[in-house]
């Protein structure tokens, strides 16, 4: 692996370790915002053909009809009601129908809220979104613009020119929050260059000439693919589990909107190209979401706490993939109430489940750590999703390097629990990192796997498990690792834990003959 690959994967953890003091939602919220005010700034100057008069009052009016809706079916589900989920469906409205003072535009929009904010509920199949809420409000406006013309339809005035640095920039934060870079790179390079053969065919069936330069800035800048890609596609509830059907889902997105299709008078462009790419997205993850009933807790460590549940329903999962977790509790923080958790637990063991988290020693714990520790047995909980890419490789002949720090060891106790009950024959060597021995949690489920371990911690550990061995104070870092593991160029290395971890060992990991990066950001 090369040493640019390395320090990129190093440099998107350390970003992602800053962006993830916050929710996803917090986030989307907070870059909506401030993509509100560059808008107002710049209809101030007459820069934009919207007013900053027309862009408040249809904000105002967004904001309100899609809490109002939202407030009252929380209420009437007993659910907290989540005023940020409520605020990003308006903020993300108001970019894709059209800004004004007439009183049926406002009616439309008020009517787009609604509807989106209402698709939430009923729309919405154990926990998830079946369709993306405001692409639903703006394409119902639009259908029922065909028979009242008056109320208006989505118009993406955010593909604007003068908008596209400031969408770029800010959807860029978005998606290294959401882990979706590459999911809305493709979306825009298949949507653009369908659009491109779109324009270019067009311009050929009527015999005008046309070059790549004048429309590939107009294709790219003037239309709401930027926008679409990093506020829309990107919202996990609507995302299948794996990358490569989040790949698949992009992939259809973006040739549908690149190239509108046209039923009578009906387009699937735009907002109609994600829905279909949402029904693609529920399709391949219907069994990914479920609930999950206390059943018992744990303390594997000073620190750390196991909780183990019983599924509802059917629930599939590979070994190192992570479920999100929702904990709806009051006056939560600005991490929100949805946490994502490596299951710890093998698929073998279904229908039970196991997550675990680490207490913090010094630190007070955030609000969704103490509504966790309140939680008690026969509590049932929502699972929004199953996802992650942080598997083995199918082929059990390839050596594998698996690096844990702290928490991070609850995918490998997955694996190496599945490792062993499906009577896997892999080369496996674990390195664990614990701040002292009596940290080293799932000692005994990690002993049973058989696999050699080599752990740092800062005292000699006792009476450690056969096959295990201490570092003998060996600082792990790039030297380090190289020390302990010296045919690592022929594994593929799995690192979890911190991002720092990931950047400190960097120039060791670029030996290995692939890497695979589970950073967290801690909460």
């Amino acid at each position: 692996m090369n040493s640019l690959t390395v320090g990129i994967r190093a440099l998107t953890a350390r970003v992602f370790a800053i962006l993830g003091r916050y929710s996803m939602y917090r986030i989307m919220l907070l870059a909506l915002a401030a993509l509100t005010a560059v808008s107002l700034v710049l209809s101030l100057f007459g820069v934009l053909s919207q007013g900053p008069l027309e862009i408040l009052a249809t904000a105002v009016v967004l904001v309100v009809a899609c809490g109002a809706v939202d407030l009252l079916a929380q209420r009437v589900l007993r659910l907290p009601w989540r005023w940020e989920s409520s605020v990003i469906t308006a903020g993300i409205l108001l970019f894709v129908l059209r800004p004004s003072l007439d009183p049926l535009l406002l009616l439309g929009a008020a009517l787009a809220g609604a509807i989106a904010a209402l698709s939430k509920y009923v729309l919405a199949w154990r926990g998830r979104h079946i369709l993306n809420p405001a692409a639903t409000g703006a394409s119902a406006l639009t259908l029922l613009s065909v028979w009242v013309p008056a109320l208006g339809a989505s118009a993406w005035w955010v593909g604007s020119p003068v908008l596209a640095a400031p969408v770029i920039l800010l959807g860029i934060i978005v998606l290294w929050r959401a882990e979706k870079l590459r999911i809305a790179a493709l979306f825009l390079v298949v949507a653009v260059g369908v659009a491109l053969v779109r324009v270019f065919s067009q311009y050929a069936a009527l015999g005008a000439p046309v070059t790549l330069g004048d429309i590939l800035p107009q294709v790219l800048f003037s239309s709401p693919f930027l926008f679409l890609g990093a506020f829309m596609l990107s919202e996990p509830l609507t995302l299948p589990p794996r990358r490569w059907q989040q790949l698949l889902v992009a992939l259809v997105v973006g040739v549908l909107a690149g190239w509108p299709i046209v039923i009578g008078s009906f387009s699937l462009g735009q907002e109609r190209a994600l829905l279909i790419g949402n029904l693609l997205g529920f399709l391949l993850a219907v069994r990914a979401a479920n609930r999950l009933r206390l059943h018992q807790r744990s303390h594997l460590s000073p620190t750390v706490r196991e909780l183990t549940f019983r599924v509802s329903g059917p629930m599939t999962f590979a070994p190192g993939q992570y479920l999100e977790l929702d904990v709806p509790h009051r006056r939560a923080d600005s991490r929100g109430t949805r946490r994502e958790f490596s299951i710890a637990s093998a698929p073998e063991d279904l229908p039970e489940v196991k997550i675990a988290y680490r207490e913090p020693a010094r630190s007070a714990p955030s609000s969704f750590k103490r509504a966790l520790a309140q939680l008690d047995a026969g509590t049932d909980l929502s699972v929004t999703g199953v996802w992650g890419d942080f598997v083995l490789p199918r082929s059990t002949a390839a050596p594998v390097l698996l690096v844990a720090a702290g928490i991070g060891i609850t995918p490998f106790v997955s694996q190496l629990r599945h490792h062993r009950l499906a009577g896997e024959d892999r080369d496996i060597v674990l390195v664990y990192v614990a701040s002292d021995a009596a940290e080293l949690a799932y000692r005994d489920e990690i002993a049973a796997s058989g696999v050699p371990v080599i752990v740092f911690t800062r005292g000699t550990p006792a009476d450690l498990p056969p096959h295990w061995r201490w570092a003998r104070g060996v600082r792990l870092d790039a030297d380090g690792l190289l020390g302990v593991v010296p045919d690592i160029s022929a594994r593929d290395a799995f690192v979890s834990g911190p991002a720092g971890l990931i950047a400190e060992l960097a120039p060791a990991l670029r030996r290995a003959r692939s890497l695979t990066t589970d950073a967290f950001s801690g909460y």
